[in-house]
């Protein structure tokens, strides 16, 4: 038989793999180019100099209240980041309910770009401040960044698809993430910080291209499953994703789990820029250790997305995938409460992060797949966003609390955080049964047990 007769229809067969290396390639420049300023925006949190990250008038501000803020520089930057997010929240909410997909997109990623191009100017310039107004905007980048992405995918791919694909796009993405930190120490000394954000501006531009590249098929499988047509502005209350949070048990439950989640990220990540502080206390050998700690992170992230995500997720669906972060965490830290030594707090970084990435991320995406797309951009948007950073916001203020203690104090948070992690991601496993399609999303062999097609 010739190839052609094999296959009839070639063409088809290309068409439907574009979707995934588009959606490969957006995650991949998207990931690598906010790992090339994540190390800078890590050094400016770990720096022990108040007068590199923030404005003079802010320094003379605290002193005349007899505060040093080189004493509570993340407090302060996660503070900041918590209100700018809060405040911005409702200005997403509003482009989301007034500007269909096709226009909200490329506008979001567009507004980044400029930002960039801003700061660019900004560090050249050696404006004072720009440290902490960097470090707020990049952690804003990130999540909306990121969330918008997966509600894309949402749109693009149904969950068949998503339990088959996402670990090979989470995959691209890690690969992205894994090339961002390796730029940033090879360009960091040649290039100077300030033009790294240049070499960022180019992979977002990437962006909205996959962006532009990707509408036929959200169109297509909107189309196809009789969905509400991204096409048009979806209307409703800014406020909306608030309530379909609090209403929805699956978006509750995923709420819940991400703030126990991040608590237990954010009590790692103060203990690990304490170490930086003590050990890097220069710029440049801070960008450089956070770098290989974000390279290692995701060098064994995309090898669990490539040998394990899409097996968990298609042969045991989402529950192995969701509560495997949590134990590890929990076990991680029993390990810390024993032994706190500063290479074990790397160790555990680096498992907590890279759980988080190729486990439990892809899993909590397929459910969106599931849901409606008021669900899928504003309550998304929420939990992402607002939950995220008001998480980030009370565990550094706790860790700043615990800390007093000693080491072992924050490592005993660290356990609680983790346990509730665990809990909480069996109730978005519970919670996931409503959704429609829950019989179809079985493994197979428990829907053959249960004598179902």
């Amino acid at each position: 038989m010739s190839a052609a007769s094999a296959n009839p229809h070639p063409t088809r067969r290309l068409s439907s793999n574009a979707p995934l290396w588009w959606s490969l390639l957006y995650f991949f420049c998207l990931l690598c180019g906010y790992y090339v300023l994540r190390p800078v925006r890590d050094a400016m949190g770990a720096s022990a100099d108040a007068a590199t990250v923030f404005p003079q008038a802010m320094i003379a501000w605290a002193q005349a209240y007899g505060l040093e803020l080189r004493d509570f520089v993340l407090q302060v930057l996660f503070t900041c980041t918590f209100v700018t997010m809060l405040a911005l929240q409702p200005v997403y909410g509003a482009l989301v309910a007034r500007f269909p997909r096709r226009v909200l997109l490329p506008v979001v990623y567009a507004l980044f770009i400029a930002c960039l191009l801003a700061f660019h100017w900004a560090f050249n310039a050696g404006v004072p401040g720009r440290g902490m107004v960097f470090f707020v905007w990049t952690a804003v980048f990130n999540l909306f960044a990121v969330t918008v992405f997966w509600s894309y995918m949402a749109d693009v791919f149904d969950d068949a698809q998503a339990r088959r694909l996402y670990g090979y796009i989470g995959a691209g993405g890690t690969a992205g993430a894994v090339l961002g930190p390796i730029l940033t120490q090879w360009l960091v000394q040649p290039l100077g910080v300030a033009n790294l954000l240049l070499v960022s501006v180019a992979f977002l531009a990437i962006c909205v291209l996959c962006i532009v590249r990707l509408r036929p098929w959200a169109i297509r499988r909107e189309r196809e499953h009789g969905l509400d047509s991204g096409e048009s502005a979806m209307g409703g209350s800014i406020w909306a994703g608030l309530k379909l949070v609090w209403q929805r048990p699956v978006l509750r439950a995923m709420a819940v789990t991400l703030f126990f989640s991040v608590g237990a990220a954010t009590l790692l990540y103060n203990q690990q820029a304490a170490i930086a502080r003590e050990f890097y206390p220069s710029a440049e050998a801070a960008t450089r250790y956070f770098a290989r700690i974000d390279s290692a992170v995701n060098l064994l992230a995309i090898l669990t997305q490539l040998l394990l995500t899409r097996w968990l997720l298609n042969r045991h669906g989402v529950a192995p995938a969701l509560l495997m972060p949590g134990l590890t965490l929990l076990l991680g830290f029993g390990v810390l409460l024993a032994s706190p030594l500063p290479v074990m707090v790397a160790i555990v970084q680096v498992l907590q992060r890279a759980g988080e990435f190729a486990l439990a991320k892809p899993a909590r995406e397929t459910l969106y797949t599931r849901v409606d797309r008021p669900s899928r951009y504003k309550g998304k948007a929420v939990i992402d966003t607002a939950v995220f950073r008001g998480t980030d916001l009370a565990f550094v203020w706790i860790h700043k609390g615990v800390a007093l203690f000693g080491t072992q104090a924050v490592f005993a948070a660290g356990v609680l955080a983790a346990a509730g992690m665990t809990a909480s991601a069996w109730s978005i496993v519970r919670a996931q049964r409503g959704l429609p399609g829950a019989a179809a999303n079985l493994p197979s062999d428990i829907r053959s047990l249960r004598g179902e097609a």
